[in-house]
């Protein structure tokens, strides 16, 4: 379970200040996907960032009683001057996963060749990418955060790999999307939220939270 509980965040502009939450309160139970609709520039990142641990609230508090993974293209944590191979070693380690076990399967998945033995600072953004989500998918969470903006890669092959993988751990496991396009999130979410001049509101189906967000003024 993750819970939010009168969670409040907001941020100095130098000319405003922008509220992303207002006294919010909801919680996402296992097996209950769900998808946060929300216009560009409302802090859609921000808000997948408290629900990884990445970034605290102003007030209130929150609760994970479960396994949540970083935001899918999060690359922090990996050192630029290390190759993924080190990268992927030291992220194991952290876990208490078998190192072997993890960069065999990163270099499987993202399928970098001899760049997998190469520094991160020599990636284009794209790799960079395909490693983050093979570092994602070799680390087994109960709740998985997508964040439309974060980098993806071109690469058709690897996301159809990438892919596969991500759909098989999906169905024993949460998925938590945000985004500004209701599309994105009808492969993943039945339950749907709407964030609006930070007030989140909760809907039982997509369906609702989408005529909400579609419909609203």
């Amino acid at each position: 379970m993750l819970e939010f509980s009168n969670v409040s965040k907001s941020f100095w502009t130098g000319r405003q200040r922008k509220v992303i939450l207002d006294r919010a309160s909801f919680k996402v139970e296992l097996g209950q996907s769900m998808g946060i609709l929300a216009p560009n520039g409302t802090g859609k990142t921000t808000i997948i960032n408290m629900m990884a641990g990445l970034e605290k609230p102003d007030e209130g508090h929150i609760t994970r009683r479960c396994r949540v993974s970083f935001p899918l293209g999060f690359m922090g944590g990996v050192t630029a001057t290390h190759s993924a191979r080190e990268n992927a070693r030291f992220i194991a380690k952290l876990y208490g996963l078998d190192s072997d076990y993890v960069e065999a399967f990163c270099r499987w998945v993202c399928a970098l060749d001899e760049y997998f033995d190469m520094p991160l600072s020599t990636y284009s953004s794209g790799m960079k990418a395909r490693f983050s989500f093979s570092l994602l998918l070799a680390l087994e969470f109960d709740i998985y955060l997508i964040d439309e903006g974060m980098p993806g890669t071109a690469d058709i092959e690897f996301n159809r790999k990438a892919g596969r993988i991500l759909q098989e751990r999906l169905e024993g496991a949460t998925v938590i999307v945000v985004s500004h396009q209701a599309k994105t999130l009808e492969r993943f979410c039945r339950s749907g939220a709407v964030l609006r001049d930070g007030q989140l509101t909760m809907y039982e189906t997509l369906e609702e939270a989408r005529w909400h967000y579609e419909h609203a003024a």
